[in-house]
């Protein structure tokens, strides 16, 4: 009995020293000056800095929960004035910034008449997009809110042979077209996809394929058939950059403008 009660209570110590040493699950970097901010700002293609007066502030508990369900972009805190003038933060906010589309999108805490860890984490998701998005009713918000009215889209079926190979070919093109195109991966494989596939007059047994849709214009595109290759989708954004993509015909029948 008395060994059983000193494994126990050795255990107990142990799960104890390291809970002391291990730092708290709420835990997020602290920006202090303009250049750490930069540095984490640059870090990835999305990253989120809450601006808090301090850890009392409205919002901020909401914000540490919201933290942890959005894992893996990065998020950090930061209380530093002299950064808040930086960024042009006036109050406590909640900032997205993002590459693709060179923005900076601010939640500002005062003017929201509720505050919930849920909002916060639709309002970063719904922000989240990348060099290369993948199309869901979250990110479609921010890809239609967004100042880049000009999707290049790649329909393809997760888990077809060719689907990771073309999502990494077309990531790695999206960064030379930023604030231009939006790149978007939409998976053929998925239900509820199938509306954007047929406004494209497509089925899922057709894909892989490559579109290009402008919501300024309502107008839509498709390369033509054959092997997709990042040269190919190169020169399919530099022609409608010219021009020249407009005046050929557009994908499909005409039909009245709506999201994908």
């Amino acid at each position: 009995m008395k060994i059983f009660l000193v494994v126990v209570l050795s255990s107990l110590i142990v799960s104890i020293l390291a809970d002391e040493e291990a730092p708290p699950d709420s835990a997020l970097p602290s920006l202090t000056d303009t250049p750490a901010a930069e540095a984490f700002i640059n870090s990835d293609d999305v990253a989120v800095i809450g601006f808090f007066e301090g850890e009392e502030s409205y919002g901020y508990k909401e914000f540490l929960e919201a933290a942890k369900e959005v894992k893996p972009i990065p998020v950090a805190v930061c209380s530093d004035k002299e950064v808040w003038t930086n960024y042009r933060i006036e109050s406590d906010t909640i900032a997205i910034f993002r590459k693709v589309d060179v923005a900076q999108e601010n939640l500002r805490l005062s003017d929201a008449k509720k505050v919930d860890a849920d909002g916060l984490t639709r309002f970063i998701k719904m922000n989240n997009i990348r060099y290369l998005t993948e199309y869901n009713q979250v990110t479609a918000v921010g890809l239609f809110q967004s100042q880049v009215k000009t999707h290049i889209l790649l329909f393809a079926n997760r888990g077809s042979s060719d689907y990771s190979a073309l999502q990494k070919k077309l990531g790695a093109l999206a960064p030379d077209f930023s604030g231009k195109f939006l790149f978007v991966l939409v998976n053929g494989a998925v239900k509820g996809n199938a509306r954007s596939l047929e406004y494209f007059g497509l089925v899922s047994r057709d894909l892989p394929r490559v579109g290009l849709y402008d919501s300024d214009l309502d107008k839509k595109w498709l390369m033509p058939k054959g092997k997709i290759t990042k040269d190919g989708v190169r020169a399919f954004c530099q022609s409608f950059l010219d021009g020249k993509l407009q005046e050929t015909k557009e994908a499909g029948e005409p039909e009245a403008k709506t999201e994908l």
